[in-house]
């Protein structure tokens, strides 16, 4: 037999069960809560082969160069307020367009995030409607090993006199990538630019971290970091991380650049992180097409679409022809370094640090225009738009 609790009970109890389950759904929403504000959002993995190959097919055949206008001395004479130069930028594109060249690998700087993340933003955007009007989609770099490891921001030092990439800035510079704070203050600037434009048509893929490990012995080697190698493969590892929580539609890589990359066993730490961390393969080579070739040889084996981020130095026989041709019946993509002889003075060799220029030199390093668009070797202009179709 039922027991009987009458009305009043019966109110009673429903008042107590009303009230156990508001308690519970309040504790189960601040537990939400909690693990939503403790716990990193879960990366994502790497790319399978499969899908990077289906992203690379869907791609035209890529060739274009690294891309700095010649009024710019480095990343932040691009891309600061008062040095922000779209016109410049426009024509200078507008060359590239008729090269047949359609992607730009461009250097982004952490400062100008931490700075003026607004304004900066807004000027990627410009540059981007820029770069789409011609046909151009970009590869940024988010950061970079190389040369001056002490950036400021404000105006930049005017060019020494033929000397190569004198003003070239690295990002971030050894104040930050030696305090454990500040490196990881800089996953709100990764974030924040791959959120932005994570999805963006625009934006062809993101290059992570440039030559992280670059001791620039010759130029700046005595003011680098001693720790340099390991704290840059931790700021490395970290970046992946950050970008593969925002999982942005574009895929991620990481340039090898030195070493012997031939035999897995021989891999340094570095290169062996940045081979199997990437979801398209990237590279620099400087070399002639004989090593050219082998280099590709050591890559092919990781079955993904290959990039080469950076070749071209006439001086060591990296040549257009054939240097380009080959990476094009490879279906490589191909960024030469430099577009417009400018100041960056990368028509001038590495060498110049150490050996005074005192004239043009009659073989360019790098580049391929001078700042008027008539190009340093119209043989040279000639064969990029025979491969590229642009004849």
């Amino acid at each position: 037999m039922q027991p009987s609790f009458g009305l009043a009970g019966a109110k009673k109890l429903a008042k107590t069960i009303l009230e156990l389950t508001m308690k519970t759904r309040i504790c189960l929403f601040l537990l939400n809560l909690l693990l939503i504000t403790a716990i990193p959002a879960l990366a994502q993995s790497r790319w399978t082969p499969e899908k990077a190959h289906l992203w690379y097919g869907a791609q035209p055949r890529l060739a274009g160069s690294n891309f700095i206008p010649s009024n710019a001395i480095n990343q932040l004479e691009m891309w600061q307020a008062d040095t922000f130069d779209i016109a410049t930028i426009d024509r200078e594109l507008g060359w590239a367009e008729q090269l047949g060249f359609n992607t730009m690998r461009v250097f982004l700087h952490d400062l100008m995030w931490t700075h003026d993340r607004d304004g900066f933003i807004r000027r990627m955007d410009q540059f981007l409607q820029v770069a789409d009007k011609h046909h151009i989609r970009i590869l940024f770099v988010i950061f970079d090993g190389v040369w001056d490891p002490y950036p400021k921001l404000g105006k930049q030092r005017d060019p020494k006199p033929r000397v190569h990439n004198s003003g070239w800035l690295q990002s971030p510079g050894r104040e930050i990538l030696e305090d454990p704070k500040r490196m990881d203050a800089l996953e709100d600037y990764v974030k924040g630019i791959l959120k932005y434009y994570g999805s963006d048509r625009r934006v062809l893929a993101w290059d992570l971290f440039n030559e992280p490990d670059n001791p620039n012995t010759t130029s700046y080697g005595k003011v680098e970091s001693p720790e340099k190698a390991k704290l840059a493969l931790m700021l490395l590892k970290k970046t992946f991380t950050w970008a593969r929580q925002v999982n942005p539609s574009q895929p991620l890589t990481a340039g090898v650049w030195r070493d012997d990359w031939s035999d897995p066993a021989k891999l340094s730490e570095i290169n062996k992180f940045m081979l199997e961390e990437s979801d398209v393969i990237s590279f620099h080579d400087y070399s002639d097409l004989a090593k050219l070739k082998v280099s590709v040889g050591s890559l092919t084996r990781y079955a993904r679409p290959i990039l080469c981020t950076e070749y071209m130095n006439r001086q060591t026989r990296s040549f257009f022809n054939p240097n380009l041709g080959y990476l094009r019946a490879e279906d490589i993509a191909a960024y030469n370094w430099g577009l417009v002889s400018g100041k960056t003075q990368t028509i001038y060799p590495w060498d110049s640090w150490d050996k005074a220029y005192t004239a043009e030199p009659a073989m360019w390093f790098h580049d391929v225009f001078r700042q008027d668009g008539t190009p340093f070797d119209t043989k040279e202009t000639e064969y990029i738009k025979q491969v590229t179709g642009a004849q």
